[in-house]
């Protein structure tokens, strides 16, 4: 395997692009008027929304692919490395943590889970797992907690309900958080982040890992394109036909959804690099880049000035809801509105995210 690859723009626009979707999803202007597609699914099934987090820890998989292997070679020491991995997992959950807290730092209603919590536990595990074991073992890893997980969940009856269930808060995941979830879970009595959905989360990084072997490899552009294309084609398939016992589902991270969404990414990713990478079409992947320099910083701050665009009241009511009446009165729709007000948002956001990189400020946990 050779590390000679020159830096992927493709991999730091396709990271921007889905910060840039994480936030834009986050924040409508009214979430009663929302478009479906701008929407997590409520139970089975795929939205584009559905996406953006999988898609995320992909893209973490592929970039500790990039960055250990050339560490490695370099001859880094493991155990600097190691150290320095924990370090930032903590940092990272330390930050969700914090944005849980915002605003009223009620710690009697923590919760301790979240995109960032569990961002932070899936680089930790992908990332020691990288460096203890080639990429075929990581194949393996990864298969087997998928079959693992598929078995337990629809193998092993619900406690106290006596048979298999795959309802909402009526499932192995959601009675596991039940019982050793600690603090305030997203639905009540179970959370979409919690404790044995994560472990089928941590293969969405092992597949990005994967994908970041067959950039690293020897093969031509040509090639490394067909192989991403051919491997998310045949993911996206297979997850599908898996779906069929085991349904595509975002809440419990089903295995057919790891499969299904890293399948998206392949061919995301090789779309991605076929254009950019390859054809040097970069004009459109500017925005992406400079969200991508900063992305959790980025995220972070959509969090947090959300506390003045949706939190702040001024005549009764906050910004949003002022800029939903005044455009819905004069007789735009209502989907329409909101949309707008949440890519505004975006922009806004991307104020502060610009400024940032043409000072080649890149904050780094």
């Amino acid at each position: 395997m050779s590390t000679q690859v020159n830096r992927l723009i493709s991999l730091d626009a396709m990271r921007g692009f889905t910060i840039a979707a994480m936030i834009l999803v986050n924040f409508p202007g009214n979430w009663d008027h929302v478009y479906a597609p701008l929407r997590h699914s409520v139970w089975n099934g795929l939205t584009p929304t559905d996406i953006i987090a999988p898609f995320f820890l992909f893209i973490v998989g592929v970039s500790i692919a990039l960055a250990y292997t050339k560490r490695l070679e370099k001859g880094a020491p493991k155990g600097s490395m190691y150290r320095k991995i924990v370090i930032r997992s903590f940092k990272i959950f330390a930050v969700g943590i914090f944005l849980n807290l915002l605003w009223d730092f009620n710690f009697a209603e923590l919760r301790w889970t979240g995109t960032l919590p569990r961002i932070a536990v899936v680089f930790l595990v992908c990332a020691l797992l990288f460096l203890n074991a080639d990429w075929k073992k990581q194949a393996w890893t990864g298969a087997v907690v998928l079959v693992v997980y598929w078995l337990a969940m629809t193998l092993i009856p619900t406690p106290g309900f006596g048979k298999v269930m795959l309802e909402p808060g009526k499932n192995l995941a959601a009675w596991f958080d039940s019982k050793y979830l600690p603090g305030t879970m997203w639905q009540g009595t179970w959370d979409p982040e919690g404790i044995l959905s994560t472990f089928p989360a941590i293969v969405s990084g092992i597949t990005g890992m994967l994908a970041g072997a067959m950039m690293l490899s020897n093969r031509t552009k040509e090639q490394k394109v067909n192989m991403l294309m051919v491997t998310g084609f045949f993911m996206t398939f297979a997850g599908y036909l898996w779906g069929l016992a085991f349904p595509v589902n975002e809440n419990i991270w089903t295995s057919s959804f790891v499969f299904v969404t890293s399948g998206i990414a392949f061919l995301a990713l090789g779309a991605f690099y076929f254009l950019v990478d390859m054809k040097g079409y970069t004009h459109g992947t500017k925005p992406g880049i400079i969200f991508g320099a900063n992305a959790i910083t980025v995220y972070v701050l959509g969090d947090v000035l959300a506390g003045i665009f949706y939190g702040i009241k001024i005549g009764g009511e906050p910004l949003n809801m002022h800029f939903f009446h005044a455009f819905t009165s004069i007789g735009l729709g209502e989907k329409l509105v909101s949309m707008v007000y949440a890519i505004l948002y975006v922009c806004i956001i991307f104020v502060p995210a610009l400024i940032m990189y043409r000072k080649k400020v890149f904050i780094k946990l």
